[in-house]
């Protein structure tokens, strides 16, 4: 018998890939899952090769005495709500990004969270991908030097062939490109150079292809980051472009620089100026949420509840400092002009 029993909520795309990486971990089982559509237990049971029982009333689900952890996998409008009712309920908690739309309510689900003492992972699952494991690793040996430029880029055409599409393109759901997918680059990027932003200039864009024009939001941006201590930093999500997936990573500092798969570094001994060095790991490659690393992230976050201790690295905290600078990125494309944190972070009480 595993040590963590946990509901899912929504059945969709995400939830499956959820499903899989719990079982797969040493701590945690999915035992119910609750969606708006009537589910067969016994065909669910079979399919993940597990015991699961199915509601369709998430406080019934929540109600249950031997539930543990929720998963969120709905509708991202959604999210807010379920939160809080599953803090409410004293379940702790995994939510897909994004963990509120809007800074309102990211402010009344950080309270939440907190006033129940409960704990959080936020599915920004990319942190523990072998690449930005391999790349923190890099740079917590100083290997670049101390950085002062980095961009993480995120191009994924987001069309009518795509999953999910039809409530993607939608303001209500997708809200906008960095909110929807985007989110990811500015997450690594800011694990990456680390450190507290200052200002970000956003700028927004957008196909003049027919096939993306049911978008309710432009479907590309471009963030510019200034953070405190002088470094310098770019975000761009593109949802509307015919091209494989491409996460792309160029980091620059004082002593080498790092792109995607590859890196060089003076500190290096017999490093040749005119190559890069090729490092061992695949870069991230697919928005597929099959292709995630998920079980990594569910499993820290199931060894952190057992010790009584926050998630590492996509706990509460960190999520709110991604999503402050994706609510400022946001405001200064709407507004065209640049915006400090300083002024997102006073809106609300913290």
């Amino acid at each position: 018998m595993k040590q963590f029993n946990v509901g899912i909520i929504g059945y969709g795309w995400a939830a499956g890939a959820h499903i899989t990486a719990i079982n797969a971990g040493p701590r945690g089982q999915v035992t119910k899952v609750c969606s708006s559509r009537t589910l067969d237990a016994a065909e669910l049971s079979a399919k993940h090769a597990c015991p699961i029982q199915t509601y369709t009333d998430y406080a019934a689900m929540l109600a249950e005495p031997d539930l543990h952890v929720v998963s969120i996998c709905s509708y991202h409008r959604h999210h807010k709500d379920q939160i809080l009712a599953a803090a409410r309920a004293g379940k702790h908690i995994i939510v897909e990004k994004p963990l509120a739309q809007n800074l309102g309510d990211l402010r009344e689900v950080e309270r939440a969270v907190r006033d129940a003492g409960v704990k959080l992972c936020v599915c920004f699952e990319l942190r523990f991908s072998e690449q930005f494991r391999t790349i923190k690793s890099l740079l917590d040996d100083g290997k670049l030097g101390r950085l002062h430029y980095g961009e993480v880029d995120y191009f994924h055409g987001i069309g009518p062939w795509y999953p999910g599409f039809k409530w993607y393109q939608t303001a209500e759901d997708g809200v906008s490109s960095l909110l929807l997918a985007g989110c990811h680059a500015m997450d690594t990027l800011l694990l990456c150079l680390d450190g507290e932003v200052d200002e970000v200039f956003a700028y927004s864009t957008a196909s003049a292809n027919a096939a993306f024009a049911p978008y309710q939001y432009p479907s590309t941006t471009v963030t510019m980051l200034r953070f405190k201590d002088g470094k310098i930093g770019k975000v761009a999500s593109v949802l509307d472009c015919f091209q494989p997936y491409y996460f792309h990573t160029h980091l620059v500092g004082s002593e080498g620089a790092l792109l995607d798969d590859k890196f060089h570094s003076n500190l290096v001994a017999g490093h040749d100026r005119s190559r890069w060095t090729k490092l061992p790991y695949l870069p991230v490659d697919s928005g597929d949420v099959s292709d995630h690393p998920y079980q990594v992230e569910f499993d820290r976050f199931f060894e952190s509840l057992a010790r009584g201790e926050d998630m590492p690295l996509t706990g509460l905290a960190d999520a709110v400092r991604t999503h402050e600078v994706i609510f400022a990125a946001d405001l200064s494309w709407q507004q065209k002009r640049p915006v400090k944190l300083e002024e997102i972070r006073r809106k609300g009480d913290r």
